[in-house]
């Protein structure tokens, strides 16, 4: 599954193809959460999907490549997917309720909390950069709140929990990340994942639409395909090169819901979307600095 030789170009091909895919997942989590392809579906659903089709994908993979597993670390494992999950759950209920291209800028809030999170966890030192990065960003997210009377986004709301979650998910990956290999971390996340998903789904679970299915099929699909997509990437060039091209899903999602909802940001959507993408690239750049 991960290709080792150094080629930024295709590189980058790949998580932009990741971003697109990403993009798409939201896009079928609205339409799932909408009345688009019939009665909406609770997001547990929406997310269950997303576990259970992304799980028969990669473990069909497994099937096939037969990969060598080593002795996993099932503490971090069920920790990073009981936040991974939460995180899928609260960002699919977001995107139902509001425009994709808020949604998705404020859920790139993840890496400034798991930013602020590693100072307590990992005993991680921030410096004034990082932190005005982090500042930036979080004004981005107020803004895209609107916090007034008669314009306040109560579902920014759900936007900013799933970011805090995956945040948190982000600093079990870190403790994972130089132990196990990334294909051995897809498959158990996604094991375990739908294992947490059908417990949760079960009191809210109705039978789909035959639209619904395929959408749902479409969710874990897309989503195995973006994380291999992603894994690929940065086997092929520095995570620090590559993470900028990630916030591309930020224009997918803008051009889906243009042409499915005919939903357009407005100044203040651009604005913010602005602030909390230029504070997570310029955390990124500091990131490289620090390590170089």
């Amino acid at each position: 599954m991960t290709l080792r030789a150094q080629n930024p170009r295709l590189a980058v091909t790949l998580i932009v193809t990741a971003t697109a895919f990403i993009a798409g997942t939201m896009l079928l989590a609205k339409t799932l959460g909408t009345d688009v392809l019939g009665p909406p579906l609770h997001p547990l659903q929406v997310s269950h999907g997303r576990f259970l089709f992304a799980f028969i994908a990669i473990g069909t993979a497994a099937s096939i490549l037969r990969p060598k597993i080593k002795q996993p670390r099932l503490r971090l494992h069920i920790g990073r997917t009981v936040f991974g999950w939460a995180g899928v759950s609260l960002m699919f209920a977001a995107a139902a309720n509001m425009r994709l291209s808020d949604a998705t800028a404020i859920s790139f809030l993840n890496p400034v909390f798991a930013m602020i999170l590693a100072i307590p966890l990992l005993g991680e030192r921030v410096g004034p950069w990082r932190w005005f990065a982090a500042f930036a960003a979080m004004i981005g997210a107020i803004v895209l709140l609107r916090p007034g009377a008669s314009s306040f986004q109560l579902a920014g709301l759900l936007a900013l929990g799933a970011a805090l979650m995956m945040g948190m998910e982000l600093i079990f990956l870190k403790k994972l990340a130089d132990s196990e290999p990334a294909f051995q971390v897809l498959l158990i996340n996604n094991g375990i994942g739908l294992a947490i998903a059908t417990a949760a789904v079960l009191p809210v679970w109705v039978m789909p639409t035959a639209p619904q299915w395929a959408a749902l099929a479409g969710i874990g699909v897309l989503m195995a395909t973006a994380q291999t997509c992603f894994v690929n990437a940065v086997a092929r060039a520095d995570a620090s090169f590559i993470t900028p091209f990630s916030y591309i899903t930020l224009i997918f999602a803008t051009l889906y819901d243009a042409i499915i909802f005919g939903e357009r940001p407005d100044h203040i959507s651009m604005i913010g979307a602005l602030l909390i993408v230029g504070g997570a690239v310029l955390l990124a750049w500091r990131e490289t600095r620090t390590k170089a």
